[in-house]
This record gives C-alpha cells, sequence and structure tokens, in this order.
C-alpha cells in the first residue's frame, strides 16, 4: 500500500493514506492533519523548518527566509529563479517546492511505516488563468518536483472533483453539485453529478459537466486588506510636495508575499532614503525606512492575514503595527473587509456563474453548493456565491481537509 493523495495547498497541505479499506489523514505536524504551506531556512541555527513551526521561528526573529505561497508562482518566469537564503546562499524556488513537498513525504512515511513511491496530486482548475501554455508548464514544475522526491508513479486530479468526492462520500444523494473551492490562491469550481450509484466508478469523466476557475482567492484578500488598511500609514496612495501620488511600487511588493525580500536590498533601501522630502508626513517615510531596514515586510503581511481572519471570526478587530511603531494600532471591521475585497468577490461570483453557463445548466438546477478550502471561512464570501444560486442548498465540508479526503478517494480507487 505504497500510495498517498497529496493536497498541497497555497495556505495550507495535507496527506491522505491508506487505512484498511479506506483513507485517513496523516498527522503532518505533531497531533495536526494540516500543515501550513510554509518554509523557515532558519540561517543563524541552519536549520529548515515547516509549517507552524516554520511561522513560529519566523515570528521569533531568528534570521532566515520564509517562504509561503509557494504554488502561487508556478507556471511564472519566477518559478525557474533563484532566491537569496539571508546567508549569501539561494536556492531555485521550485527546489523549496520540492523541499516542502519532501517533508510531507517524509512525515506520510512515518506514519505508514513504509516508503510512498506512487501518489494523487491535488491542481487547481487554472494555475494560471487565460494561458493554458503557462498552465501546462505549471503542472510539469510540480510533477518534476514531486518525482525529484522519489515519486515515481503521480496523478493529478483537479481539487474541486476531489472535493466533490468529499461531498459524495458525506452525503450519498443524487444531484448537481457545483464545489467552490476557494483556498489561499486560486477559486476553483466544478459542476459534477453525483450520487450513490456513480461512486463507485473510476473514470468518472462524464460526471463532470464544467470547471472553471480564477486565480483570485484568501492571499488576493490578504494584500487587499494590507494596502487598504495597513500601507496608508506608511504613506501608500498619499500625495507628495508636489501634489502627486507617491511611487507605488514599494507598497505593491511589500503587499506580495514572494516580492516582500525584493524591497530590502541595498539598492532599493537607499534609494527610499532619499524620497524623503516627497513625503508630506515624514512620520510615513520613517515607518517605511524601519520596515525595509527590520525586515518587517513578512510581519506586516501576516498583520493583514491576522486583521481578515479576526474579522471573519468577530466582525471587528485591531492591527497590531507595534513593532513598526510604538501606539500605532488600527481598528478594522468587516465593512472595510468587503470594501477591500469587492472586486476579488465579484470576480469569484462571476467564475461560479461561468461554471455552470458552460455547463448548459440553469442555476436553479444545482441542488447543492459544496463549500470547501479556507476562503469559505469569509462569510461575506460565501454568502455571495448562496445569493447566485438560491434554489441550491448550502453545504459546508471541512474546509482544510475535504480536498485531501477526496483525492484520497481517488487515490484508492487507482491504487487500492
Amino acid at each position: 500500500m505504497n500510495f498517498c493523495a497529496i493536497d498541497f495547498g497555497t495556505s495550507n497541505s495535507a496527506v491522505a493514506l491508506p487505512d484498511g479499506a479506506s483513507m485517513r489523514l496523516a498527522p503532518v505536524e505533531g497531533a495536526y492533519t494540516t500543515l501550513p504551506t510554509a518554509v523557515f531556512f532558519n540561517t543563524d541555527e541552519h536549520t529548515r523548518e515547516f509549517g507552524r513551526a516554520a511561522l513560529a521561528a519566523y515570528v521569533d526573529g531568528f534570521d532566515g527566509r520564509l517562504m509561503r505561497s509557494m504554488k502561487s508562482i508556478l507556471g511564472s518566469p519566477l518559478a525557474e529563479t533563484t532566491t537569496d537564503l539571508g546567508d549569501g546562499s539561494a536556492i531555485r524556488y521550485t527546489d523549496v517546492i520540492a523541499t516542502f513537498l519532501a517533508h510531507l513525504k517524509q512525515r506520510a512515511e512515518a506514519c505508514a511505516g513504509s516508503a510512498i513511491s506512487r501518489a494523487v496530486l491535488g491542481r487547481p482548475v487554472f494555475f494560471v488563468d487565460d494561458d493554458p501554455r503557462a498552465d501546462a508548464l505549471a503542472q510539469r514544475q510540480l510533477e518534476a518536483a514531486a518525482r525529484s522526491i522519489g515519486l515515481a508513479e503521480i496523478h493529478f486530479q483537479y481539487e474541486p472533483i476531489a472535493a466533490a468526492f468529499d461531498y459524495e462520500s458525506r452525503l450519498a444523494e443524487e444531484g448537481l453539485v457545483l464545489v467552490a473551492d476557494i483556498g489561499g490562491g486560486t477559486s476553483d469550481f466544478s459542476l459534477v453529478r453525483v450520487g450513490p450509484a456513480r461512486m463507485s466508478r473510476l473514470e468518472r469523466k462524464d460526471d463532470v459537466l464544467a470547471h472553471h476557475g480564477v486565480h483570485v482567492a484568501g492571499t488576493d484578500f490578504d494584500r487587499r486588506v494590507e494596502l487598504s488598511a495597513i500601507l496608508p500609514e506608511f504613506g501608500y496612495r498619499t500625495l507628495d510636495t508636489e501634489g502627486r501620488e507617491m511611487p507605488n511600487r514599494i507598497y505593491f511588493d511589500l503587499a506580495t508575499w514572494h516580492l516582500i525580500n525584493t524591497v530590502y536590498t541595498p539598492k532599493r533601501v537607499t534609494e527610499l532614503k532619499l524620497m524623503r522630502h516627497l513625503f508630506r508626513d515624514t512620520r510615513q517615510h520613517d515607518r517605511l525606512v524601519r520596515v525595509l531596514e527590520r525586515r518587517l515586510g513578512h510581519a506586516l503581511a501576516a498583520r493583514a492575514e491576522e486583521a481578515k481572519i479576526g474579522v471573519a471570526a468577530g466582525g471587528e478587530t485591531m492591527i497590531d503595527l507595534e513593532e513598526v511603531e510604538e501606539g500605532l494600532r488600527l481598528a478594522f471591521d468587516e465593512a472595510q473587509l468587503i470594501e477591500a475585497g469587492m472586486e476579488e468577490t465579484r470576480r469569484i461570483v462571476e467564475a461560479a456563474r461561468e461554471t455552470v453557463r458552460a455547463a448548459g445548466v440553469a442555476p436553479r438546477e444545482v441542488s447543492a453548493v459544496y463549500f470547501t478550502g479556507g476562503s469559505t471561512g469569509l462569510a461575506f464570501l460565501s454568502n455571495a456565491l448562496a445569493a447566485a444560486f438560491p434554489e441550491a442548498r448550502p453545504v459546508f465540508g471541512d474546509r482544510l481537509a475535504s480536498v485531501a479526503t477526496g483525492l484520497g478517494i481517488h487515490a484508492r480507487r487507482l491504487f487500492g
């Protein structure tokens, strides 16, 4: 039984293993069956940390390089380039992905008690929007990374279709289910015909009526929160002393995980220091210089993500920026989050509608909308999707594990 299913997600990852006649999620970090998709290259102690341990090491102030959202660079020109680790060494982005996959595989093998050489890997409907060649390249890059760690036989399955398998195993009823898999990097939709009579079939191609997706999801909401609520305190969208809007590239880079490290180069720090005369409020310039000199860009991005999660949990939160400046705290509420992510919400809902249109099905014929993926915890987003299909029953799966569970079901059918 040397096989597994790997859900390599933008924000969180998981592995499913055989367990008798079924599958189970493997503990991949202590007792946790999900692992934040993060690697910290600790140059102080010359170690590599993963998941929650990676985030904790970064927060504790160790020198090194924190990598998150690695999946989002697949298919882009950046994927084959190298990134500095902070100690003079460098690593290719695709090798960072292989390093993370190797850790997942090692944890799975420790749980299984044997080597694993076969796997089903999940993939989004589109790694890259509106570019089939880049999308195909992204899958090849992911497959190459998986093969480099010893996986000899690899099959791919669309993540929303895997979630449909999980839905089907939970609710054995005939119908058309629209799977809404909204994670950290992509929002994927599949319209799937499900039912008890179909569950045992290995080939389900005819049951998948349409799938569609957009490269817009949780990290895009984080970025909007940072740009709208945090970075104005550092000069974003303010006017300079001559009445022009301040140059915005540094702010865009600070709000994009895989570009944050590019703002720390001596050249860019020097350029920013020379811009002090442009700031009407020089406190904003001081804060921005402090962020670059202390390498606090990832901390700002983390505060944005925490604010989004805080609002999702309770409707209002405070963004604590004390590490930048004593007493700097910002109130943030759901109305601000909804306004910040208005365009992202519109694009995600339109992608859901396009999926149903592509299937030639009327919205009223959709019997259920199955929500999975971490970002379906945003009530305003799931409500907007449910409102687009008012006659469908909203069903919520395990936000972080439904895809991995469904991939496991598929792996069992393929290999078991």
